[in-house]
């Protein structure tokens, strides 16, 4: 049975930071990439960063010089290193593990921007 579970997420300062988690099982995590989106309130789920299973990576220009997406295949989990955060990145993050015509998604953790 294939999961991926995020934590992680909660309620955050502006200007603050946040580590997500995405723990994977039931799957050959190493040979997926992995990939963190986010959808905010009425708005379209969108990428944010994803990591490649050889390591590269690329991310959403909102998402540049301010995160940092990491895998580590021996715990079979991806982070999400966000920082400088602002309200704009108010939304619940979804974890997808991709291989070819396959993906799995989790069912998210939610991050606020507020003071």
């Amino acid at each position: 049975q294939v999961q991926l579970v995020e934590s992680g997420g909660g309620l955050v300062q502006p200007g603050g930071s946040l580590r997500l988690s995405c723990a994977g099982s039931g799957f050959t995590f190493s040979s997926y990439a992995m990939g963190w989106y986010r959808q905010a309130p009425g708005k379209q789920r969108e990428l944010v960063a994803r990591i490649a299973s050889s390591g590269s990576t690329n991310y959403a220009d909102s998402a540049k010089g301010r995160f940092t997406i990491s895998r580590a295949n021996a715990k079979n989990t991806v982070y999400l290193q966000m920082n400088s955060l602002n309200p704009e990145d108010t939304a619940v993050y979804y974890c997808k593990a991709v291989r070819a015509i396959v993906n799995y998604w989790g069912k998210g953790t939610p991050v606020t921007v507020s003071s």
